[in-house]
């Protein structure tokens, strides 16, 4: 077929016979390139394909076409390549699965999530060792995007991102790669705030008693969890799992002791160890005592035959959402502007300890806090504590009125 006999093809129109290898004539002029290479990146197939209208002879584009597909191309890779992202990022979930660092259900669950909805779709088919730092920053700009629409939060896109470090870092050591995570930082959270005066997600201790109240009239079966789980601090993860008797029983009841040493988060599955990883002792008043010895004397049925201490109506654990609608109601019906949710017992016993005057070590030791730190983090200083404090520092500062003695 002679030149003149124009197609639409690309785009364009071009002479559909090629006047070397991957090379058209353009009816516009110039000529258009077109040709295929193996991305070393994703051993894939991929399309070079582009018009050079100002290209003076064929020589000229098969030049211009060669230089495009070594550039697509990027060098040879080795005979046998390195696993791509996804199949590699499994391997490392499983490794930490078995060797105990990732040891709860949950904690399988948000890897799982974090890599099916994030990372592989980002990454997954990237040979492990040409994932770049430009890869991470351009996935970066469009969760970004997402944080500015008010669709996710940079908390947790670090959170992602701390999982691709673990990932990308284990790469480097194992195949003596450069890290591609060694200079991208973290979101900026500075303005993102979990919790606001609006709404802190716990009670000014003065509150406690009428949510208590109102929970042992709402929900009875909850009110003694409820109140242990704001006189400790502990996880509902925490409570949930307390066995009451049998060979290993978590409360001794004649001593008044607990022993706080397991993790229920999904399903059936008790991690034999805290989220902290230590154990705790919690030494119970009298009166802490009593009201977990009549939570168990209203069990019935075979939640009175279970070994848990506050097992569901089946005996079994309570489910994972248990306080949630018990928490809402009660907090609806005190009238509430904010909403309240079960992780409010681990803040506002923070705020309850240090109004009683707890010392720092007792209140760790008693909520399993490694620092103060994280102590400090679950911690609301209240107004009148921070008046009281100022009022200190003014009568310490303030020299007298002039004339007083």
């Amino acid at each position: 077929m002679s030149a003149g006999r124009w197609v639409s093809r690309w785009h364009d129109e071009i002479d559909p016979k090629p006047v070397a290898p991957g090379v058209y004539k353009r009816k516009a002029g110039g000529y258009r390139i077109r040709g295929r290479v193996v991305d070393p990146r994703t051993g894939r197939m991929v399309e070079v394909r582009r018009a050079l209208p100002d290209a003076k002879s064929a020589r000229e584009a098969s030049a211009a076409l060669a230089a495009e597909l070594e550039r697509a191309k990027g060098g040879a890779r080795d005979a046998e390549a390195l696993p791509r992202f996804t199949e590699y990022a499994a391997t490392i979930m499983a490794r930490k699965i078995t060797d105990g660092r990732i040891a709860s259900a949950s904690g399988r669950e948000k890897w799982m999530v974090i890599l099916r909805a994030h990372l592989d779709p980002a990454f997954g088919s990237i040979y492990i060792d040409h994932l770049t730092a430009a890869d991470v920053e351009a996935w970066k700009a469009r969760f970004a995007a997402k944080v500015r629409a008010g669709n996710a939060s940079p908390t947790t896109g670090n959170t992602i991102l701390s999982v691709l470090r673990v990932i990308t870092a284990a790469a480097a050591d194992e195949y003596d790669l450069k890290d591609p995570m060694r200079r991208v930082r973290p979101f900026d959270t500075r303005g993102h705030r979990t919790y606001t005066d609006e709404a802190p997600n716990s009670l000014a201790p003065a509150d406690v008693p009428r949510f208590l109240a109102t929970m042992r009239e709402m929900f009875p079966r909850m009110y003694a969890p409820t109140v242990l789980g704001f006189v400790t601090g502990l996880r509902p993860s925490s409570l949930r799992p307390l066995r009451r008797r049998g060979p290993a029983s978590d409360v001794k009841w004649d001593d008044g002791l607990l022993l706080v040493r397991q993790s229920h988060t999904r399903g059936t599955e008790v991690m034999p160890a805290t989220k902290t990883g230590r154990d705790q002792r919690i030494q119970m008043p009298a009166e802490l005592v009593a009201i977990l010895r009549d939570h168990v004397a209203g069990l019935k049925g075979k939640a009175a035959a279970s070994d848990l201490l506050f097992p569901s109506t089946t005996g079994a654990f309570l489910p994972v959402e248990a306080f949630d609608k018990p928490f809402a109601k009660c907090a609806a019906a005190m009238g509430l502007p904010y909403k309240l949710t079960p992780r409010a017992m681990r803040r506002t016993f923070q705020d309850m300890a240090r109004e009683a005057r707890v010392e720092g070590v007792i209140t760790r030791a008693i909520s399993g806090h490694a620092t103060e730190a994280m102590q400090r983090h679950y911690s609301t200083a209240r107004d009148h504590e921070i008046a009281a404090g100022l009022s200190a520092l003014v009568a310490m500062a303030v020299p007298a009125p002039m004339g007083s003695n």
